[in-house]
């Protein structure tokens, strides 16, 4: 199983998301992957991504959403995230603003891969410990540190 440290990498971690729009935030981090990734079509894996959440909203609860997909735009599996201090509204199971964004993109043919990855990180965000370290973090390292921490 890949580490979710070994996929977050510091130039897919943004401390600070610029907005407390649910929209604007899932284009801010994709916007931050096509461009790390050099992904071609940004327009088709935003379309996805957000098609996907109008099917149901990724805001899990404990202030943290996981929007993600599976798509032909990457041949690899993608992990990038995003804090909003504010929170924004991911229409999560609790009613609560979310926090704590994870984008996870992965190529139609990595489903086992894509799947242990979500289920991964819904696994590490369940502690509130956890998530009170990403909201404290004041580096995109500290992050990446506290993920390759838990997953020793």
């Amino acid at each position: 199983m890949e580490k979710i440290s070994e996929l977050l990498r510091e130039d897919l971690v943004i401390l600070n998301l610029k907005s407390n729009d649910k929209t604007k935030i899932i284009e801010q981090l994709v916007d931050t992957v096509a461009r790390v990734e050099n992904i071609k079509d940004k327009s088709a894996l935003l379309k996805a991504i957000l098609e996907r959440e109008e099917l149901e909203s990724t805001g899990i609860g404990m202030g943290v959403a996981i929007p993600h997909c599976r798509t032909d735009v990457t041949d690899k599996i993608i992990v990038a995230f995003g804090r909003s201090i504010p929170g924004a509204d991911f229409k999560s199971l609790d009613g609560k603003p979310t926090h704590l964004v994870f984008l996870i993109i992965a190529p139609e043919a990595e489903k086992d891969k894509y799947i242990k990855v979500l289920a991964r990180i819904s696994s590490l965000v369940r502690r509130d410990e956890f998530r009170t370290a990403l909201m404290k973090a004041m580096t995109r390292g500290e992050v990446i540190n506290l993920f390759a921490e838990r997953e020793k």
